[in-house]
Parts: structure tokens; sequence; C-alpha cells
């Protein structure tokens, strides 16, 4: 049975996400990891491990500035220290957090906040307080991301800080059913962007009106998130530059996008590559390949296997050209998608051979390959998002991408229709040679 997606919103006649299984069996799966560790309690300031632990979240504004964090010590309900009044908002509205566990605090915010505030201290005082309540004070505290100044004032609190970001990978590498659910409904709205940009892409259009455009139709489709758009044309394909620019769109070239979003919280990472008007018999090639190379690891992909098994199927480094795989690394790559855009686990030729994962039912990754076309600027990029099933997988990015499409309106020569399959200098007609003028003076 082929995965479900729904529409965007909750309805009393039919069961589409269950939010409250998929709070608490969140909850419960790194609970279980934490159980299984040396760790006495789990300190989070990653927005997204905060989200799986508490089901709070306040917008992406607070991504990147580490304020809150939350505490989940061993064999009790998390703590959640939030951004000021947010946290009687969590209080009022988040009953699954329970009384007296959503509370402000205010971490150093980047460094922002002046070292003589001492809110450093604060947080491990914090922190501190709650372990000595729990008898935890003594065991390993694992902590996913830290500024120096909380680290070091953990430390002369007496706590020892560990490593606590595998533990949260490990928790979150598994998806839940719902998980699944909005994860294939993230893609969905997506396959929605690549239709609005196919219908849209012609000679003059800009890279930055093609991501302006993505934007505009995921955020009205519901989006919580464009997290990015990457937007690469012509001669910028080759080596590929990860940035979208205000290049103009020109006949003849590639043009290939990543549409990173989030709904309720769960990501895309969707690469497409797209033709302007015509494409070159190198770009068709060079489209071959990596729709090859793609296939061949998705064929691969099954429980038991694992990302050496998939990666020894995509080519070397050298092979396109590269130097080494430090400088080709995400060029043929792979990557599991949830609640970030890189989760566990990874497909690399630079890691995977020394450091094997395998694969299991219920992962969500994505596969990217990509080959530079032999004309020297241009490239072809392709990924898919897919689940793992019980003896395989489910693809779950579905806008068509099994062969090169070309965009833009048909133009058309005396003759009739001109070829959508052209030589890169589209100016020239490669029929003469074949032509007699009658002395006209021509070859």
């Amino acid at each position: 049975m082929p995965i479900k997606t729904f529409g965007t919103m909750g309805v009393d006649w039919e069961e589409r996400v269950h939010f409250d299984r998929l709070r608490h069996e969140r909850l419960m799966r790194i609970k279980s990891e934490l159980k299984r560790s040396n760790i006495g309690a789990l300190l989070c300031f990653d927005m997204a491990n905060i989200r799986y632990i508490t089901n709070t979240t306040i917008g992406t504004w607070a991504i990147d500035k580490l304020g809150r964090f939350c505490l989940l010590p061993q064999d009790t309900e998390p703590i959640n220290w939030d951004f000021g009044i947010a946290a009687k908002h969590h209080d009022m509205y988040c009953s699954w957090l329970g009384e007296g566990r959503s509370r402000a605090g205010i971490s150093t915010l980047r460094g922002a906040m002046p070292p003589g505030a001492h809110r450093a201290e604060d947080v491990a005082r914090k922190i501190r307080i709650e372990l000595e309540e729990r008898g935890l004070h003594k065991e390993p505290l694992g902590v996913d991301v830290i500024e120096l100044p909380v680290l070091f004032a953990l430390q002369k609190e007496g706590i020892t800080v560990v490593d606590g970001q595998q533990l949260m990978q490990d928790a979150r590498v598994i998806k839940t059913q719902d998980e699944i659910t909005l994860l294939a409904q993230a893609c969905a709205m997506v396959d929605a962007a690549y239709d609005e940009l196919y219908q849209f892409m012609r000679p003059g259009v800009r890279e930055n009106e093609c991501v302006a455009l993505v934007n505009k139709v995921l955020y009205s489709l519901g989006s919580e998130h464009v997290e990015g758009v990457n937007a690469i044309s012509g001669e910028r394909c080759s080596p590929h530059p990860h940035i979208f620019s205000d290049r103009m769109l020109r006949p003849g070239d590639l043009a290939f996008y990543d549409i990173l979003h989030s709904f309720m919280g769960y990501r895309t990472c969707y690469y497409r590559t797209l033709a302007v008007g015509s494409a070159s018999h190198a770009q068709v090639d060079a489209y071959k390949r990596c729709r090859y190379y793609l296939d061949a690891a998705i064929d691969a992909i099954k429980p038991g296997v694992t990302t050496a098994d998939v990666v020894k199927l995509w080519p070397k480094a050298e092979e396109f050209g590269v130097a080494n795989e430090e400088l080709a690394f995400a060029l043929q790559y792979g990557h599991g998608v949830g609640l970030a855009i890189w989760e566990k686990p990874v497909f690399s030729r630079l890691v995977s051979f020394d450091s094997p994962e395998e694969i299991k039912e219920g992962m969500v990754f994505a596969l990217e390959t990509y080959w530079p076309a032999s004309d020297g600027w241009s490239a072809a990029r392709i990924e898919e998002q897919l689940v793992v099933t019980k003896d395989g997988c489910e693809v779950i990015t579905r806008f068509p991408a099994e062969k090169l499409l070309v965009t833009g309106k048909k133009y058309y020569a005396a003759t009739g229709p001109l070829e959508e399959t052209r030589e890169t200098q589209s100016h020239k007609n490669i029929d003469y040679t074949g032509v007699n003028y009658g002395g006209a003076g021509l070859p």
C-alpha cells in the first residue's frame, strides 16, 4: 500500500496524522535510548531535539540562537526552559508537558548576552538543581550542542558533560507512522512547487525569481519554513556552488534546484534538473548518467544492507573530475531526513566504507547524485526521498525525473517544430554540409 498523503488540515471524518500518538512515540523513543545508555540526563539546545522531546516550538527565528533548552532526566518527564513569555503560552496550551515543566530560562544567545549578566551560570545552576533532586548530579550529562561559556559553567558546577548528539540521532533515525506521513506530505508540497517552476521557467527569468516562486507556492500550501532553495543554472552548474544568484536563464541551459522546507517540522531535500527550451546531447548524456547512479542506489535499498553497500555503486571522485572524496563530498550523497535536513544515516564514499551503517525498516532518507556534462559547464543533479519498507523502499518524491524535462514554450521554424534536443551552439545549422546550393559559393 502506498504511503498516505492528506490535506494539511485535521478533520473529524478521517484519521490523518495522530498528533497525540506522534508526541507520545517520539518521547518514548528517546526515553528508551536514554535508558539503555550510561547517561544520567540529556540536555538539548538544538531546536529539532527540543521539539522531538517536548513537542514545542516557537518558530524558525529561534533556530540559530541557542536560547531555549530542555532537560530529560532518566525515568522522568522533560523540563523545558523557554524564551520568556513563550513559557507561559506553552504552560497554557501544551498540556502534555505537565504542570510546572514549562519555565522561562534564557541562555547566552550566541554570546550576545554580556558575560556580567551570568546567564551561562544561571543555566548551569538550573540544571544542577534538577539533577541533584533526582540523584543524577554525579552521572554523565549528555549535551547535543553547547556554547563554551555554558559548558564551562556546567563543569564548574561539578557536572561531567558528554556527547549527547549520537543518542538523539539514534532515537530519531527510525521514523514513526505519523512522522512518515508528515514527510510524505512535505514532499507532496514540493511536487506542486516543481510543477509551477516547470511552467514558469523561460529565457530571461532569474534564479532568484525561481526561488521567490517556490517560496510563494510552499507558504501558500502551508509550509512552516522554507529553509532554502538552491537554484543553479547554466555555467554555474559545474562546479556546484550550493547557492542561488541573480543569473538569467538562457536557451539551452540546464538548471537544477534543491527545495528544502518544513511541514509540521518535517523536512524535504529534493533536487530536480530541468532544461530551458532545449538540451544538447552532452546534457542529455549527463542526465542519463546521473539518473543511472541514483537508480542503482535506490534498487539496492532494503533492510540489512549497509551504507557501504550503496556507495560502492557510485563513481569515485576522480571518475567525474574531482581530485578526492572530501572535495567531492555531497555530490554523490545520501542522508537521513526528519526534523532536520541531515540526519542519520549518511551515505558517502568519504565515510561509509570506514563506518558503514545498517539500513533498517522505517528509515527515511534522501539519495542524490550529480554528473558534469562533457561540454565543461553543464551538470545534472537529481534527488529522491524514500522510506525503507520491510522488503525494499518507496520513493515519496514524485515530480517526474525519469528523463530530462524541457521547459518553456515550443519554438517553431519554417519547416515545423524546433527539435528539443539540440547542440549547445543552437544557432548553427548542423545540416548545411549536405546541401548543394548550385554554385552559390557555399559549402
